[in-house]
């Protein structure tokens, strides 16, 4: 092809872009409809080969989660250490069920504060897989903060460095007979299994003050860049905001927290608001409203000195609630304090009083 004639860089993203709506607009019906058929199968190729070509793939967000008030380590560095203790937590979310190839994600994560010379810190590690389609993405992240004495509350500033290795494992079933061409009759549909290992940075402020807190969080700071055989992509910068405010009820055994939490990934934005109700700090749950998309209920229990158990169900109310009976959420996290990260107090010998 004649070199001028070839689409712009901008024609072929806004193809991709038209081909990513149609795909989220009526993939779903369609899946309804003929999910055990030949012609869904078809339908899949057709799609990928749709998203492929100009080498720029419609980005897989980062998997947003309803107890997104108890992991907020996963978004966001800077709330390393923010607790005081040590606090280890993993969940696993399976999204859509009964939808072929919904997202399936689980993670642990673990941040304890220190003390690094005499200055207050905090630390963590992530590892996280997410399952979505023929991709598979596995994360593990190392993170840092300086803690702040600012106002009444702590000031979180922190970074994190981490390698995401993504993986495509393509399952095809090809019709036999005319007009069906085998995924090696095109190279632009990947026929055996690829991997990729980049590495990935992101960076965060949280603020806990005596009875609210904010944060902000761009994640993939640096867009890793993608490089299979035959394709390339990048993973879009994640920005995320959550703030909450705890409200004493009347009754000083309830508390009332709502809170916020959005995300945007340069093209579209996730809003979600959650009203929650806390008795004793031990029991806890709520219901949030993610706009045009899901609504979920949520609760969970403080068992033992520390160690916390919480469930969430999501009731999707877009359009691929024709195709799945919703999505799972489980959370387990255990608090400890050991006194990390606690100035150590010092006392004059009574012999030099």
């Amino acid at each position: 092809m004649d070199p001028r004639n070839a689409p712009s860089r901008p024609l072929i993203f806004g193809l991709n872009f038209v081909a990513c709506i149609f795909f989220y607009l009526f993939y779903p019906l369609y899946v309804r409809v003929y999910r055990h058929t030949p012609a869904m199968k078809k339908t899949r190729i057709l799609i990928l080969a749709l998203l492929l070509p100009a080498g720029i793939v419609c980005g897989q967000q980062d998997p947003v989660f309803s107890h997104y008030m108890f992991n907020t380590q996963t978004y966001n560095p800077g709330y390393s250490g923010m607790s005081g203790m040590i606090t280890a937590s993993a969940l696993t979310r399976q999204q859509w069920v009964g939808f072929p190839g919904a997202p399936s994600t689980m993670l642990f994560n673990i941040n304890m504060p220190f003390s690094l010379f005499g200055f207050r810190s905090g630390a963590g590690l992530l590892v996280e897989s997410d399952k979505y389609g023929f991709s598979n993405d596995i994360d593990i992240t190392l993170s840092y903060s300086g803690l702040f004495s600012v106002g009444t509350g702590t000031l979180g500033a922190g970074f994190s460095v981490g390698v995401l290795n993504k993986t495509v494992s393509p399952e095809w079933f090809i019709p036999s007979g005319p007009g069906h061409t085998p995924p090696a009759g095109d190279p632009l549909i990947p026929e055996n299994d690829e991997s990729y290992l980049a590495l990935d940075f992101s960076a965060g402020v949280y603020y806990q003050g005596l009875n609210y807190y904010a944060g902000l969080s761009v994640t993939h700071l640096n867009q890793p860049k993608i490089k299979y055989s035959q394709t390339a992509t990048y993973v879009s910068r994640q920005y995320y905001f959550t703030a909450g405010y705890y409200f004493q009820l009347p009754n000083p055994a309830f508390e009332l927290v709502p809170s916020v939490f959005i995300v945007n990934d340069g093209a579209t934005t996730q809003y979600l608001a959650t009203g929650m109700v806390r008795y004793n700090k031990k029991i806890w749950g709520g219901v949030s409203y993610r706009i045009s998309d899901a609504i979920t209920g949520f609760a969970g229990i403080e068992l033992y000195n520390g160690l916390k158990i919480g469930y969430g169900y999501d009731f999707p109310i877009s359009e691929i609630r024709k195709g799945t009976s919703g999505s799972h959420e489980f959370v387990v996290s255990y608090s400890f304090d050991i006194g990390l990260g606690k100035s150590v107090t010092k006392y004059k010998s009574i012999r030099f009083l």
